[in-house]
């Protein structure tokens, strides 16, 4: 973006063109969860009627984790020449190295080799990133003890697996290796799984793993993770114990930012180390802007990539508009998919924002009956007065490609009465999101009044 706008761009990076969203999160992650879906699709046709040869053994889809995993590398390098070489197209200078702050204008560059060259700039953007937090009994070994990096080096899927973390990541982990055929347990510190996402669909999602036999601890918060040769044992802090082949730690990130040399540039973080930004990506010092996990705005790779993009327009004098978190679309890749957009139940039920919702199931859905689909639904939030949709969820197969039309519904400030005259195709689980706000239209200053 910045070449675009006629700047002069160099680029500083050591990890790999693309970052841990290409490299070693967010693709890898959803290619593994693309692969767990397959399976489960397969399995889930014997009862739409499929058969499965002469003696009907649904245990035939096996998996081959040595092929999933070389498969998930080799997709995530590729997409990281494929962006390297557009950033050589558009004329950026890539520099394979370290950077810090010297100062307030100039940022060094060190080389795997030691050699340092530095660059006087007049506009800098962070964008380091984070990365998995540590914990100090339960430091990865890459064998037993795994971060979410290190599992795409496993050769044959784990005996069992104990999943440390009920968080997005946590849940996507276990929710793949579980379809995949492991003996997941998974490791919650609080009542239920995703704590943080709407609790009507983390009820789903927990339903959902119980029912496929996943184990889940729940209000058990992990103290330790230790090895004995080919089994790993965690110990909870109320002296419960688990045992498995496996651990993967989920327990959250930490910014990429402590020797970045920030304090002596004058650029502020907050007490656990993520660079302080306002709405337009700008740090303390207004020269120099940051993006991405590295600011702890969202977790999200499509906020980082606007917040990089607000950045640029911003310091090269191009037309910008704030970040508007209130509209930012996230998705959860389990099965079923969870995605949110704009006002939360939390939210709403707090009072934070008064607005009113109306939750339709999915079962009772036409296209959902053809394929089977019998956990789910949408939720839209409306203001009580106007009727214009603030927020969204949809719980489904596929639901980061359903969500689209709420993302635009609260983008735009549509109303529910606008969107109940809107096409959609029959049969289709998209025909559920006219349907709730048909439902919703002429009712939602009675159903404040209930509430």
């Amino acid at each position: 973006m910045g070449s675009q706008l006629g700047g002069e761009v160099v680029l500083i990076d050591s990890d790999g063109i693309g970052g841990s969203a290409v490299l070693s999160d967010c693709v890898p992650s959803k290619t593994l969860v693309a692969v767990a879906d397959a399976k489960t699709r397969v399995i889930e046709g014997h009862e739409l009627g499929l058969r499965f040869g002469p003696d009907d053994d649904r245990e035939v889809v096996g998996v081959d984790l040595a092929a999933v995993n070389a498969r998930i590398k080799n997709l995530a390098l590729a997409q990281s020449s494929d962006i390297r070489e557009k950033l050589i197209e558009e004329g950026v200078r890539l520099v394979d190295g370290r950077g810090r702050f010297d100062g307030e204008h100039r940022v060094i560059a060190t080389t795997a080799d030691g050699t340092e060259e530095a660059f006087d700039a007049d506009i800098a953007l962070i964008a380091t990133g984070a990365r998995p937090r540590v914990m100090p009994t339960a430091v990865p070994d890459g064998e037993r003890i795994l971060d979410w990096t290190q599992v795409y080096d496993l050769d044959e899927l784990p005996e069992r697996l104990i999943v440390v973390g009920s968080g997005v990541t946590g849940a996507e982990f276990a929710g793949a290796y579980d379809a995949l055929g492991v003996d997941v347990v998974l490791v919650s510190s609080r009542d239920m799984v995703l704590p943080g996402e709407d609790p009507d669909a983390a009820r789903v999602l927990q339903d959902v793993f119980e029912r496929q036999g996943m184990e889940i601890l729940s209000r058990a918060r992990a103290a330790s993770a230790v090895r004995n040769g080919d089994q790993v044992t965690v110990t909870c802090e109320d002296g419960r114990t688990v045992t498995g082949s496996h651990v993967l730690m989920a327990v959250g990130s930490i910014p990429n930012t402590a020797d970045l040399m920030l304090d002596e540039a004058g650029i502020a973080t907050d007490d656990r180390g993520y660079v302080t930004v306002d709405k337009v990506s700008r740090t303390s010092r207004r020269t120099v802007y940051a993006a991405g996990d590295c600011t702890g705005v969202l977790p999200l790779a499509s906020v980082a990539a606007m917040q990089g993009r607000i950045a640029m327009w911003h310091a090269l004098g191009d037309a910008v508009a704030p970040l508007d978190v209130s509209s930012v679309a996230a998705n959860v890749f389990t099965s079923p998919q969870i995605a949110t957009v704009g006002a939360t139940q939390a939210k709403v039920d707090s009072g934070e924002v008064r607005a009113v919702s109306y939750t339709m199931p999915l079962e009772t859905n036409a296209r959902a009956k053809m394929i089977g689909l019998a956990d789910g639904f949408v939720k839209i939030f409306c203001l009580p007065a106007t009727g214009i949709i603030v927020g969204g969820v949809i719980v489904a197969p596929q639901a980061s490609e359903l969500i689209h039309p709420l993302s635009i519904a609260v983008a735009e400030r549509i109303t529910v009465d606008q969107l109940s005259h809107d096409f959609t195709v029959y049969p289709s689980l998209s025909g559920s999101i006219a349907e709730a706000a048909r439902r919703m239209r002429g009712h939602a200053d009675f159903e404040l009044e209930t509430h």
